[in-house]
């Protein structure tokens, strides 16, 4: 499992960077992302981008199931069975589809999100079918052993201990934020995973989920890169299309009710050396006009040293050296993830001040943008800066940020194609929109804080 700041995966990505096509009628039509989609009767999505800018493909698998949907009392069960995908299939044994990646002059890795589990890997092109082979054997006949089972609970529990419980500020926001917010157990739970949940996990625990989840029904296959099609097409159906598909396992019900009243959560982290704060806004239904409303305040309030908090909180008050957050900040973008969601601020700050001083100072930023419309000017250089950041996600690592996008849609809409109408929905959004947008979901009544102390040292000490 990877996330911004935290890579636990199997291999660190160097960065390649494919071009990403616009359209002729100019930067304001934003993608032209080649996009071919269907479905192979046992019901496995598949995705084709060709692009021909670099010798490279990347091969993507997602599963439709995150760490929202784990089991309960099996914290962090989604998280360890990520590990298990990698300790061998039918045709490679244990750490060998690793091997076969990386002696190809290739790279790959895993991660668990709150609504996918992802592997992908990036090869050199004349090596596509081999990745769309290897992809295939481990979905049709994973190695699910009790000695694979038990070492990986061991790695995985070490990780939680190296990442969250002896690193300081391990658990903020990323964690702490999701489980004080919401009310429902399958948002609001320990995902990274409890050590006695990790540890309790049976070979059938483990069997019973592959079977539930990791099947062609349940899963996207997104190839990107410098292939051909019609050869991508044949490898996929020899190698995907005679997997048998299992039933579709309901999802359970994610909804959360509309916070009424602010929550706070006050700990005390013995390894900080100094105290934090952050809170979060629930967001509105992902898609809806409000949605990407909030994209736009995402970048006016939160990202770069020309938000508004960031000259507010550090520029003019320095209280703090920066200042983090924004939508699905801890694990992703605003574009994947498909269930309730935060937008956070977080800044470690310095002890002359408090927690109850920088809220205050947020809470007069974001009444400017409650109390009058901004600009159309605003706006504009908000869409700069969110083009900027979606190119960059796009051209990442080889093809994966494209393929990432792909997988999201296809896997939450059915629509992999919506990548092409994400600048024109930012565009439709007005200052009449953002200012009621503001009011409604960036009130204190549907804010969350989470507020961390630093251990203060004992008279002997």
């Amino acid at each position: 499992m990877f996330r911004n700041s935290k890579l636990c995966g199997v291999a660190i990505l160097a960065s390649l960077v494919f071009s990403i096509p616009v359209s002729a009628q100019g930067s304001k039509a934003g993608l032209n992302v080649p996009v071919t989609y269907y479905k192979l009767p046992n019901g496995l999505k598949v995705v084709l981008s060709p692009e021909t800018s670099a010798p490279l493909t990347t091969v993507a698998v997602y599963y439709n199931i995150g760490f929202r949907i784990e089991p309960r009392d099996r914290t962090g069960f989604a998280h360890l069975f990520e590990h298990l995908m990698f300790q061998g299939s039918k045709n490679l044994g244990k750490m060998e589809f690793i091997k076969l990646v990386e002696s190809n002059g290739g790279v790959l890795n895993g991660s668990t999100r709150f609504d996918f589990t992802n592997y992908f890997a990036v090869m050199p092109s004349n090596k596509t079918e081999t990745l769309i082979w290897a992809e295939a054997d481990r979905m049709r006949g994973l190695d699910i052993t009790q000695a694979n089972l038990t070492n990986q609970q061991g790695v995985v529990g070490n990780e939680v201990k190296v990442n969250v419980l002896n690193q300081p500020y391990g658990s903020f926001p990323w964690i702490d934020l999701p489980m004080a917010a919401f009310t429902n157990w399958y948002n609001s739970h320990n995902f990274y995973g409890d050590l006695k949940d990790i540890e309790a996990a049976t070979l059938e625990d483990a069997k019973t989920f592959a079977t539930k989840y990791y099947q062609p029904q349940n899963a996207v296959l997104v190839v990107v890169g410098d292939f051909n099609e019609t050869d991508a097409k044949r490898w996929v159906e020899k190698y995907f299309g005679n997997i048998p598909s299992q039933k579709t396992e309901p999802l359970p019900d994610l909804t959360e009710p509309r916070q009424e009243s602010e929550k706070t959560v006050t700990r005390v982290d013995k390894l900080a050396k100094k105290p934090a704060v952050a809170f979060g806004f629930q967001m509105p239904k992902r898609g809806t006009p409000e949605y990407y409303a909030m994209g736009l305040i995402d970048q006016i309030l939160i990202q770069g040293e020309d938000s508004l908090l960031y000259k507010a909180l550090v520029k003019d008050k320095g209280y703090a050296g920066g200042v983090g957050g924004g939508i699905n900040s801890g694990l992703g973008n605003m574009f994947n993830y498909n269930g309730p969601m935060l937008m956070d601020v977080s800044l470690i700050h310095d002890e002359r001040f408090t927690p109850q001083e920088i809220l205050a100072s947020a809470d007069a930023v974001i009444a400017q943008l409650q109390d009058k419309q901004v600009d159309q000017k605003t706006i504009d250089r908000a869409l700069v800066k969110l083009r900027s950041g979606l190119y960059d996600t796009l051209t990442q690592f080889g093809g994966f940020g494209r393929a990432d996008l792909l997988a999201s849609y296809a896997l939450f809409d059915d629509k992999p194609d919506n990548i092409n109408q994400i600048e024109a929905n930012f565009r439709k959004v007005t200052p009449a929109l953002i200012q009621k947008t503001a009011k409604d979901y960036l009130r204190k009544t549907n804010r969350t804080v989470v507020i961390v102390n630093v251990e203060k040292p004992t008279a002997a000490e």
